[in-house]
């Protein structure tokens, strides 16, 4: 699914990822687990193809993010850290956008019931709240039933109720053959969900996790 080999992004002076390397397999929930500012969004900016790497070697479903980004996200799903949908859309507009640019149809019903979002898909985006918003965010990455999908503090605003359907859901991708790429500062989300786990730490993998147990304390001591 994912190969990088010494992969390198700097902005200006500072190296925000320095000899990067890593495989995923697929139908795993990888995770990689680091303090803000470890690189973990550069990351998956880069293996996404939003932004070029400096050096090293990428590969994710066979493509080179670099060298074919259009083609290589029309087989993605990416939750984005921090992103809201459109605010001039209402929710409704916003899915059938998505669901047009990808050729796929999508169930509303089916995920306004998930995530209680009735009564909310006709209102523009810019009046709900931001748990609301990131509830959409998760419908876009994963309503076409991607085969690998990039999900960055996916449960960021959420209630514990939907944080609990969240995580379903991806490890229901996971059963369906899926990969799912997980980029967290939260141990226990970590902990609780992934197959594998990188430590990232000032740009570099620094440690893997084969059997993610007791992470809260091989976390600390990474940091």
């Amino acid at each position: 699914m994912i190969r990088v080999e010494e992969l390198a992004k700097n902005y200006g002076d500072v190296e925000a990822l320095t000899s990067v390397d890593m495989e995923v397999d697929d139908g795993e929930i990888v995770g990689v687990l680091g303090a803000n500012g470890a690189g973990k969004s550069t990351l998956v900016q880069i293996l996404t193809g939003q932004i070029d790497r400096e050096d090293g070697e990428v590969e994710v479903l066979g493509l080179d993010p670099q060298e074919k980004p259009v083609e290589l996200r029309d087989k993605l799903g990416i939750l984005p850290e921090r992103e809201d949908p459109p605010s001039f859309l209402t929710g409704k507009e916003y899915l059938d956008f998505v669901s047009e640019v990808r050729d796929e149809g999508i169930d509303r019903e089916f995920w306004s019931e998930k995530f209680n979002l009735e009564g909310k898909m006709d209102k523009l985006t810019y009046t709900l709240s931001k748990g609301e918003r990131q509830k959409l965010m998760i419908v876009q990455a994963l309503f076409h039933e991607p085969e690998l999908v990039f999900i960055d503090e996916p449960l960021v605003n959420l209630d514990p109720v939907i944080q609990e359907r969240a995580k379903k859901l991806f490890k229901e991708r996971r059963e369906a053959g899926g990969t799912v790429f997980l980029c967290t500062h939260v141990v226990s989300l970590a902990e609780e969900i992934c197959d594998r786990v990188f430590f990232l730490k000032d740009g570099e993998i620094t440690e893997v996790i084969e059997d993610p147990e007791n992470l809260t304390e091989k976390f600390l001591e990474q940091e």
